[in-house]
């Protein structure tokens, strides 16, 4: 093991010649999973991911099915830690993957660190990981409970997948990564609207030496961590006994952002290509039949935020700024001056009375502010690229924007004063496309005892 740094010593990525998948290990007693992965030269990282109160596999059979899941989630993982770096090299040093495995992860460390390689003028066109062309891994057959875990984020998206979820007579339990504000009181008043819905937390810490990587010269930026809440959720569904994981990704998630010619999309993770590609590498080489979908995939965002508007008792609690989700001094409130706070205040505006929407703001009314006009002009992809941000598509910001424009109550907030007439002429050129938000899309792994609850919102 090479020894780490001093505190606050400078790090040059350049000087990293490989990164390592060294072991990762599963320590009954605590049902915590430690993940071990170093640079050569350089530092090694342990990152701790705890289970708290899940159930002790039964058998070999179960033990089997929890390495797979521990094995997955040991690669996805990595990505945290290879970025800060991004070496030509990579070494699995526990086993050797199959050409499907590497063919997943290349894709998913290429495209899911799309936004990252563009920031800080990165080619990772060449990022392979290596396999054996002769390694075979068959899935374990296990027979889980028949629930749906569905995963909690403290935005409205989550929010409305649990809701449609309920709404269709699922069998269910709420699942968090860490127990952030916003989540804690999100799924308190899922548990009060629905009395008896299980409540399963995951704790994952971070390697702390990463955090000083990053603040000593490490590179930085946007990794896929859709990807890797999607296999905590599998690692879950063994230790605590479900069959089916269930996210809120909408369908806007596919679309990226054109930049120099070339589409970088900040929610590949997000993604259907994604999706499907995740759920058929967790059923083809850990735990056959497990299921991983997204309630939300045929909708809109539009469509997302007019059902989230008639969720009244989540709107004090909800936060879908990303300022709360940072790994270090997380926010608790709206920072009202990001393209995800933006965006939530223009989607819901439509749907929401004004006075309700300022107050779900803490009283500050984004259109009035001109300052923020530029943003709501990037939303609706009328100067440059959408934002590298989980946003809608331009197509559903600019209708918002005109319906706003002809509404009494915004009409002469200075954003769209400034913003109609450009608005007005982004419309008449692209009429027939300004509709698109509601219209639900047949492109989805919905499993068919949810298809009519959910596309009914559209």
């Amino acid at each position: 093991m090479t020894s780490e740094p001093a505190t606050g010593k400078a790090f040059e990525p350049t000087s990293v010649e490989s990164f390592r998948f060294v072991d990762y290990a599963w320590d009954r007693a605590t049902a915590t999973a430690r993940l071990h992965y170093a640079f050569e030269p350089g530092p090694d990282f342990i990152e701790e991911i705890r289970f708290p109160d899940a159930r002790p596999t039964a058998g070999e059979r179960e033990d089997q099915a929890l390495d797979r899941c521990l094995r997955q989630l040991f690669l996805v993982c990595g990505v945290s830690y290879y970025k800060a770096a991004v070496p030509e090299h990579i070494i699995v040093e526990p086993f050797d993957l199959t050409p499907a495995g590497a063919s997943f992860l290349g894709t998913l460390y290429r495209e899911g660190l799309g936004e990252m390689a563009h920031q800080n003028g990165l080619d990772l066109s060449g990022l392979r990981f290596p396999y054996d062309p002769e390694a075979r891994l068959a899935p374990i057959e296990l027979a889980l409970p028949r629930r749906t875990a569905v995963a909690v984020g403290g935005g409205k998206d989550s929010i409305v997948a649990l809701e449609l979820l309920a709404e269709a007579g699922e069998p269910m339990a709420l699942l968090s990564v860490g127990d952030h504000g916003p989540v804690r009181e999100v799924c308190e008043v899922a548990r009060r609207r629905h009395p008896g819905l299980p409540m399963l937390r995951i704790q994952r810490q971070v390697s702390p030496q990463l955090l000083e990587l990053n603040r000593c010269g490490a590179l930085n930026g946007h990794i896929p961590i859709s990807a890797v809440f999607a296999f905590l959720l599998a690692t879950a569904g063994v230790l605590h006994g479900f069959d089916a994981a269930a996210v809120g990704n909408e369908r806007s998630a596919n679309v990226g952002s054109l930049v120099d010619g070339r589409e970088v999309n900040h929610q590949y993770s997000k993604s259907f290509a994604c999706e499907k590609a995740m759920a058929a590498w967790m059923r083809s080489e850990a735990v056959a039949g497990f299921d991983y979908f997204s309630v939300l995939r045929p909708l809109s965002e539009l469509a997302i935020a007019r059902a989230f508007a008639e969720m009244t008792d989540y709107h004090d609690v909800f936060l879908s700024c990303n300022a709360a989700f940072r790994l270090e001094g997380a926010a608790t409130t709206w920072c009202g001056d990001c393209p995800k706070c933006r965006f939530v205040f223009l989607a819901l505006a439509p749907f929401l009375e004004k006075e309700r929407l300022l107050a779900i703001f803490g009283g500050r009314d984004l259109l009035a502010q001109p300052e923020q006009t530029a943003g709501f002009r990037a939303l609706a992809g009328l100067e440059g690229p959408k934002p590298f941000e989980c946003v809608g598509e331009i197509m559903e910001s600019a209708a918002a924007l005109e319906a706003l424009c002809q509404a009494p109550a915004w009409r002469d907030a200075p954003v769209l004063r400034a913003l109609r007439d450009e608005v007005a002429r982004f419309a008449a050129s692209h009429r027939g496309e300004l509709d698109s938000w509601s219209r639900v899309s047949s492109e989805h792994a919905l499993p068919d005892r949810l298809c009519e609850a959910v596309l009914a919102v559209g």
